[in-house]
């Protein structure tokens, strides 16, 4: 399918592996160029040339989201590797915290708000005056089905479901200039060195099988390649009228109904 995106500019955080790497190849194969941002020089290295493969013009630039001070250099390096940026894919997040609130400290909350959120929240800022300038744009928040409705830990549910609330804001605030903003909010999806994939390495079988039978209902983890397929097609014209949505890609794991 022709998405129209063809010789666009895009910057993907967390771009170098999983689901971040997906949405880059995703966008690579409807013609975009891509600049990927991670931590591991010798990891973007690679996906880059899986990139350049694909006829378009790649780029990485090596960084952390969760330095803010950072960023503009981050941002500043991929738009003189690459051009303007035209779509942004704030994939990068994790989380530090991994209790409660009676077992999670503030500086570890706040420090799984800068990963998720805040990080997101500059890129954002520094990408939306050359789309102003184009009167065209699309930014894709990559949150969480626990940003949505109760699960994970509290930092990480925190601090997705405010990237989803800015997504809904900016996506309002921005609708007028041309610019689409969404989140998509994943369910539990395996690939290769990611969390999914260490929990089935570190459990038993039968742990692992209960798991799935308990919250999985097409009996299976998901899988990178349909969220990256959500990317492509949110960054595209087709998705003209698509704008301030968070749309879930879980397989039926959420309940909510909304």
């Amino acid at each position: 399918m022709d998405f129209g995106i063809k010789g666009k500019n895009a910057l993907v955080t967390g771009g170098s592996r999983g689901l971040g790497k997906q949405a880059a190849l995703s966008l690579a194969s409807g013609g975009v160029n891509v600049a990927i941002v991670g931590r591991t020089e010798a990891t973007l290295k690679k996906t880059a040339g899986e990139l350049t493969a694909k006829g378009v013009k790649a780029a990485y630039v090596v960084g952390d989201v969760s330095n803010i001070s950072g960023l503009d250099r981050l941002h500043a390096d991929a738009v003189k590797k690459l051009g303007g940026i035209d779509i942004l894919v704030n994939n990068a997040g994790g989380s530090v915290a991994r209790e409660s609130v009676d077992g999670t400290s503030l500086a570890d909350y706040q420090k799984t708000f800068e990963l998720n959120l805040y990080g997101s929240y500059r890129l954002m800022q520094l990408v939306i005056p050359h789309m102003k300038q184009r009167k065209w744009g699309r930014i894709i928040n990559i949150a969480s089905i626990w940003g949505r409705e109760y699960g994970g830990n509290i930092g990480y549910m925190s601090a997705k479901a405010a990237l989803i609330a800015a997504s809904k804001h900016s996506a309002v605030a921005l609708a007028k200039d041309g610019i689409l903003v969404n989140s998509i909010a994943p369910g539990s999806i395996a690939h290769e060195n990611g969390s999914w994939e260490k929990y089935q390495r570190d459990n038993p079988k039968e742990v692992v099988d209960e798991f799935i039978k308990s919250n999985l209902p097409l009996g299976k983890f998901g899988w990178p390649e349909p969220l990256g397929d959500m990317v492509a097609f949110l960054a595209s014209d087709r998705a003209g009228m698509i704008t301030g949505a968070s749309i879930v890609v879980d397989g039926g794991q959420s309940i909510s109904m909304i």
